[in-house]
């Protein structure tokens, strides 16, 4: 009898126990649920639960809560766990790395572009990155894979698909013409080289595409990558211009010369490749051709008088030669607020912003901006347009007061984003889709 009394008291400890368990489990699991519901709550009144580009998207009957997705994110509350399944938080705040897609273990997320009512216009592109267009490939921003890190191992894959395709029967003055030498662009070239592909890269800029126009000490890489013909990059916090140096390095070192400043105008085909016209006078020929170009294919303009004003700039090159001025800085993303936060030390910088907050911004540009501002270091002007330019003002109307400010200025900086290239690629005869929420990168099951 007292064995049995003995079991039961056992069990029922025993039970006593899993149930304070479970119970404080729960309780915590309840916790952390109301904890990202109320992150959610505040990202919706602050404009960052709704994507604008590539974003995680959680399929929640294949999600296990591991919580892998969430510890591989480098960026910080993009993802959480709400009622035991993943899902996204600030999802305008992903910068597509694509970790959360590698580390899910069961294959539950996949990287999307655009939403049900919010389309983004993409190029077709097959998973071998070609376009609609046999023998035009498309690699890095244009295809929707802006991030760095991302736009390099599309340019290796890409050439690596363009490299299987050539015959041997096939006869132009190139295998291969690059047009780009942003991340995707150099990659792909380093790639054609190991791959001894004769190889022509043209670039409309300077090296580095898009990298280029970022502000000199703006930190544009964030995780390790694998660069072609030199391995893995393992810097964690890389400026520009240590990436710029790099790429030279290794560019140089593999005597890979980059035609700067020549821009592609046309493309057409010819006996089975392509005739390469650029807008210097050049004509190329090439057995296949890919575009690592940005999406911006020019900056988007306001249109207003004086905006062709030599003072009028929409990229910030060198802030540490800009000293004693009064900058009005026009835009609300990340670009215009870190060359606002650049200049501020040494200027009068007026941020003008048409919203009624800043909603896109990354959290660190956001508490800097935010500090900055408090130290009357950076006037901030919501609710606003840039309306004239001239050579001594600038005029801005402010639509919460129905008045226009006029305010001296010696420089204008606008970034109001840029405009996909579409005439260009329409003539070459690839197709622009809309994309409403539709998979960018996805495992195959």
């Amino acid at each position: 009898m007292n064995i049995i009394i003995e079991q039961l008291v056992f069990y029922g400890a025993t039970g006593l126990l899993v149930i304070g368990i479970l119970f404080i489990y729960i309780r915590k699991l309840r916790r952390e649920s109301e904890s990202v519901e109320d992150k959610i709550r505040i990202a919706k009144e602050e404009g960052t639960h709704e994507p604008v580009s590539l974003h995680p998207v959680v399929d929640v009957n294949s999600c296990i809560k591991t919580g892998a997705c969430i510890l591989a994110c480098p960026e910080s509350d993009i993802l959480g766990i709400r009622n035991g399944k993943a899902t996204a938080i600030n999802a305008s705040r992903c910068v597509g790395h694509g970790a959360c897609f590698h580390a899910c273990p069961t294959h539950a997320i996949t990287l999307c572009i655009g939403t049900e009512k919010r389309g983004v216009d993409l190029p077709h592109v097959s998973k071998y990155f070609e376009s609609n267009v046999k023998g035009i490939y498309i690699a890095g921003e244009l295809g929707g894979m802006g991030l760095i890190k991302n736009a390099v191992e599309q340019g290796r894959q890409a050439t690596e698909n363009i490299a299987k395709s050539i015959l041997q029967t096939e006869n132009a003055d190139y295998d291969l013409i690059i047009a780009g030498a942003g991340p995707a662009g150099i990659s792909a070239s380093l790639t054609a080289k190991k791959l001894n592909l004769k190889a022509l890269t043209l670039e409309q800029d300077s090296l580095g595409g898009t990298v280029f126009s970022f502000p000199r000490s703006k930190i544009v890489m964030t995780s390790p990558m694998e660069l072609p013909l030199y391995g893995k990059i393992k810097l964690q916090e890389t400026s520009k211009k240590e990436l710029l140096e790099l790429w030279n390095h290794v560019l140089s070192k593999n005597n890979i010369k980059i035609n700067e400043h020549k821009k592609i105008e046309k493309i057409q085909p010819e006996n089975g490749g392509f005739l390469v016209y650029t807008k210097e006078g050049n004509i190329f020929s090439a057995k296949r051709v890919l575009l690592a170009i940005g999406r911006r294919g020019s900056p988007r303009k306001l249109n207003i008088p004086g905006e062709n004003l030599p003072k009028v700039a929409y990229r910030l090159i060198e802030p540490e030669l800009i000293t004693n001025k009064n900058i009005v800085i026009a835009g609300g993303g990340d670009s215009a607020v870190e060359s606002a936060l650049l200049l501020a030390d040494k200027n009068r910088v007026i941020l003008s912003y048409r919203q009624n907050k800043f909603s896109r911004l990354k959290p660190k540009n956001n508490k800097k901006l935010e500090e900055t501002v408090e130290a009357n270091k950076i006037e901030v002007i919501l609710n606003s347009n840039l309306i004239s330019i001239d050579e001594e003002n600038v005029n801005i109307r402010i639509d919460t007061k129905n008045e226009i400010l006029q305010l001296k200025n010696d420089l204008v900086f606008i970034f109001a984003g840029g405009e996909l290239p579409a005439e260009f690629l329409k003539n070459a005869g690839i197709k622009i889709t809309t994309k409403y929420g539709e998979a960018i990168l996805k495992h195959d099951n």
